[in-house]
């Protein structure tokens, strides 16, 4: 109310500062079976739309308190809901007839206004024309058309937080930026034409598996083991290389003796990329994950 921040405490000491409805809700300490379900209904909606957490909430209110006095006066629940469910039909009948608008017909004007609508009352707000025109740009780069129907996977748009700069300093990337950095500096910084591989394993020196024993009379031998370890790491990056690869991008870790190899390939190595990360540059890129080599 009156759109001032709250400033939450809670068992530990942890301070948050929000005036966002489901977040408030999310951090209350809330027994009531019934309020329960409000505060799921914020969340609900949270997820699904981003904003209108707090009309939902006070919506819900109002139709319960309108139910209470129903029940007051003999009216049985299953009609009351019965009631309810007609005119939700009849309420979403009317606005697809009455309200509602194709997003082309709109324009970029209009989007712009709805999103600095929905930024006005976040932390962000005061800067809500710098954000809203980023947010647009986003969410019109990801627009996915599938024979009639249009999907907007605002779960494709990756969000990257950093600290040490003012939040006006933030910008769009088009492309898919990772919160990673090279494996080592003498690799090179800039890709043309790259032919990315999504590797979800660790290149790393090939080691025994667990519970094999390697008993060794020859000294000699020793040396050929360890030499024959190195030997089968090679063989790994040169398969790769010769698929004519020249980024790699893996979940798992590159030790030094890998990337020497990919130094000297010319190729680009990234490790310890998140799985979600992954999962989207191999959609992204038509790549496919492997999580081995055969």
């Amino acid at each position: 109310p009156v759109g001032l921040d709250k400033m939450l405490v809670d068992d530990v000491g942890d301070v948050t500062i929000t005036n966002d409805g489901a977040t408030i809700l999310k951090l209350l300490d809330v027994e009531h079976p019934a309020a329960k379900v409000l505060v799921e209904l914020a969340q609900l909606q949270d997820e699904e739309v981003g904003d209108g957490t707090t009309s939902v909430v006070l919506i819900a209110a109002e139709l319960l308190k309108n139910a209470e006095e129903l029940v007051k006066q003999k009216v049985h629940p299953t009609s009351i809901i019965s009631g309810y469910r007609l005119s939700c039909k009849e309420a979403c009948a009317y606005i697809k007839d009455h309200l509602t608008m194709n997003v082309d017909d709109l324009g970029r004007e209009c989007l712009l206004n709805c999103a600095k609508t929905s930024l006005s009352s976040k932390i962000i707000g005061p800067d809500g024309d710098f954000f809203a025109n980023m947010v647009v740009e986003a969410a019109n780069a990801i627009k996915v058309t599938e024979g009639k129907t249009v999907r907007y996977p605002i779960k494709a748009v990756n969000i990257l937080k950093a600290h040490g700069r003012s939040s006006r300093e933030s910008r769009l990337i088009q492309g898919y930026a990772l919160n990673c950095i090279l494996g080592s500096q003498q690799m090179p910084k800039r890709v043309a034409n790259a032919k990315v591989a999504c590797l979800d394993f660790s290149l790393q020196k090939a080691k025994m598996k667990m519970g094999v024993q390697v008993l060794v009379s020859d000294v000699d031998k020793l040396d050929g083991i360890r030499k024959r370890e190195a030997d089968i790491t090679k063989e790994r990056i040169a398969k790769i290389m010769s698929a004519g690869t020249n980024v790699i991008l893996t979940t798992g870790g590159i030790d030094d003796l890998c990337l020497k190899y990919l130094v000297e390939a010319n190729a680009m190595g990234i490790r310890r990329v998140t799985k979600p990360d992954l999962r989207r540059i191999a959609k992204a890129t038509g790549a496919t994950m492997l999580s081995s080599l055969a």
